[in-house]
């Protein structure tokens, strides 16, 4: 057999892609240190870990904080709603209404 070893991840081509083989990051990332001689590309496959694993986290929160204006525009765009529901959701965003819901000022 040639090559596999590690799930092709020599050919992975976008973050989607090198996202879903974490594990296999991590068995390169072992390997690697395993040699000896390969620290620095070890080590830096370590930090591609780290990397994967922030940007999950900061994803993560991002997504959290503007699931109510993607839900809607999504909603508006499909006429389950409105703009003032868009607008709404951007005063909550933008802490513009109080923890009632009730808009400050």
């Amino acid at each position: 057999m040639s090559g596999g070893s590690y799930n092709y991840l020599c050919y992975v081509s976008d973050l989607e892609d090198i996202n879903g083989k974490r594990h296999t990051l991590r068995e390169m990332a072992d390997r690697l240190a395993g040699l000896g001689y390969a620290q620095d590309a070890a080590a830096e496959t370590e930090e591609l870990l780290v990397m994967l694993q922030q940007w999950e986290i900061r994803a993560q929160v991002r997504s959290k904080r503007l699931a109510d204006i993607w839900k809607a525009i999504e909603w508006w765009d499909s006429s389950d709603s409105g703009e003032d529901d868009v607008k709404d959701a951007l005063a909550k965003y933008r802490g513009d209404h109080d923890d009632a819901g009730a808009p400050r000022g």
